[in-house]
């Protein structure tokens, strides 16, 4: 598979433009193997779709059952990660060497962005080789107590499963993927796959294997054969269930265009024995049980090699609600 032409880089809009505390977002977001592109006709990238492109549950919809465009998302894109390696991925942002830590942490030493607080979803594909699809959002203020979003952040593993819902629409691709996915899909992540949680001092991150549903794992193998041909837009919210919660809010949102297999970096993970230490803050645990491996890798430097054939699981199913 040879490597797509990528478009230039585009520049963010007002919108979303970092201000002088967030400058460790503008290195974040063009840092990464999948570059940034633009949203209209960017390809092999990711871009930023306006929440508007999500309808989701408004503020009536227990009485009429009513869904209404998103608007702003709770929180700023930070970046993505396309990433393979020999083994699964986990807990990526407490590793010691994220680019995406590693920029605020920068960004902490000359006294900026000191309240900023990073929220990750981390899509594991498994296959011949593990892929990594990691989706990076960032608040720059502290998250408001006793709001639905701090209520997911602190809660329990059990919490997080009820209510963590992902929206998806394709937005190019052919019809085969269309009749697979559909074409506005929403799933309780939760619930249909196995979540582990991972909370550290200043972040959270999701990992979701997509290969703990067998169904799950069939409609990504069918996309990924045609992942070059698809453009797809993803939000993630936490499901309101409670005319108080609502609006629904997206937690943030991204769009993967066209993107190439080949576009991944591979990080190479250390087998030698030597054990990350865990952060003060602790780790995360897993919502089966478990704790997941935690070694030295580095993705800052990937070699890029094409991956042959299809890799992968994943998808959603259809969720009315």
């Amino acid at each position: 598979m040879c490597p797509t032409n990528q478009r230039s880089v585009k520049t963010l809009p007002e919108s979303e433009t970092p201000n002088d505390d967030g400058d460790w977002r503008r290195d974040a977001i063009n840092g990464g193997s999948l570059k940034h592109v633009d949203l209209h006709d960017g390809i092999n990238g990711w871009a930023s779709p306006p929440g508007d492109l999500f309808h989701l549950r408004g503020p009536n919809f227990f009485f009429k059952r009513q869904k209404s465009p998103s608007g702003d998302w709770l929180l700023k894109p930070a970046g993505v990660d396309w990433l393979r390696s020999a083994s699964k991925l986990d807990d990526v942002l407490g590793r010691p060497d994220n680019r995406i830590m590693s920029a605020l942490k920068r960004s902490h030493s000359l006294g900026r962005s000191m309240k900023a607080f990073i929220f990750a979803v981390n899509l594991q594909i498994p296959g011949r080789e593990s892929h990594s699809a990691v989706f990076y959002f960032a608040a720059d203020d502290p998250i408001p107590p006793g709001s639905l979003f701090y209520r997911f952040v602190h809660g329990d593993d059990a919490f997080r499963n009820e209510r963590f819902k992902i929206v998806n629409r394709i937005v190019k691709g052919p019809w085969i993927v269309k009749a697979a996915v559909g074409n506005y899909a929403a799933c309780l992540l939760g619930k249909a796959l196995t979540c582990h949680y991972h909370r550290g001092e200043n972040y959270l991150e999701i990992d979701v294997d997509i290969g703990s549903s067998a169904i799950a794992n069939a409609i990504l193998h069918l996309a990924l054969g045609y992942v070059t041909a698809v453009t797809i837009d993803m939000g993630f919210l936490v499901e309101a269930k409670t005319e108080e919660e609502l609006p629904e809010r997206l937690m943030g949102a991204v769009r993967v265009a066209q993107m190439e297999m080949s576009s991944a970096t591979f990080v190479d993970v250390k087998v030698e024995g030597e054990e990350r230490v865990a952060a003060e803050s602790g780790g995360g645990g897993g919502s089966k049980g478990g704790k997941s491996g935690r070694r030295r890798v580095n993705h800052h430097h990937g070699r890029h090699t094409a991956v042959a054939g299809r890799s992968g699981s994943g998808g959603g199913e259809e969720n009315k609600g």
